[in-house]
């Protein structure tokens, strides 16, 4: 019997099918969800080893599942690899460097699967602040309050980090800058 259960999410059929056939034979059960609230629920359900997440999904989004996960300090734990054929669509929700899970885009091949599948499995060791927000649910359900809770030992160092993020970004932003001026450049000699 396979020792690693990996819950694939997932409303596309071929992608499902695809991530079972390429992972080695016998060693993982996939577990296969078509929409985001039978995926969370088997997350609820099932003691899975790996969560593969796509990010556009009905009934309940990759976000707001991704968000019940990083809720529950016990789901937390769980590796977790989420899925887009459109980068710009987690990012607009998730900053990079994405510290505690791993991006894989679609489409993608075996040796990149394995790859995000190991780097999803060292990320999810990483020590996190014990942040509580509360879980996500679809429209049509009623939100249960959760407590919001801080832990302060952490925030120094959370600090530090996001002010290194914003170091990142603004180095970013300024290249994304010049680009856009040399762009402009161009195009103003063109139309000359």
């Amino acid at each position: 019997m396979a020792s690693n259960k990996i819950l694939v999410i997932d409303d596309t059929t071929v992608v499902r099918v695809k991530v079972r056939e390429m992972l080695p034979p016998g060693n993982f059960e996939v577990i296969e969800a078509k929409d985001g609230l039978e995926g969370y629920n088997l997350i609820l359900k099932e003691k899975v080893s790996l969560i593969m997440l796509d990010f556009l999904l009905p009934k309940m989004s990759g976000w707001e599942v991704f968000q019940n996960i990083q809720a529950q300090p016990e789901l937390r734990k769980i590796p977790l690899v989420i899925m887009s054929g459109r980068k710009e669509e987690v990012t607009e929700k998730l900053i990079e460097p994405f510290e505690y899970f791993e991006f894989l885009g679609k489409p993608f091949d075996q040796k990149q699967l394995i790859g995000a599948i190991k780097s999803a499995m060292v990320k999810s060791k990483i020590p996190r602040p014990d942040l509580i927000t509360p879980p996500v649910t679809p429209a049509n359900q009623q939100a249960t309050p959760v407590i919001t809770a801080v832990n302060t030992v952490d925030s120094s160092a959370e600090i530090n980090l996001l002010n290194d993020k914003v170091v990142k970004m603004q180095v970013e932003i300024d290249s994304l800058k010049k680009q856009l001026n040399q762009i402009v450049t161009f195009i103003k000699q063109k139309i000359k």
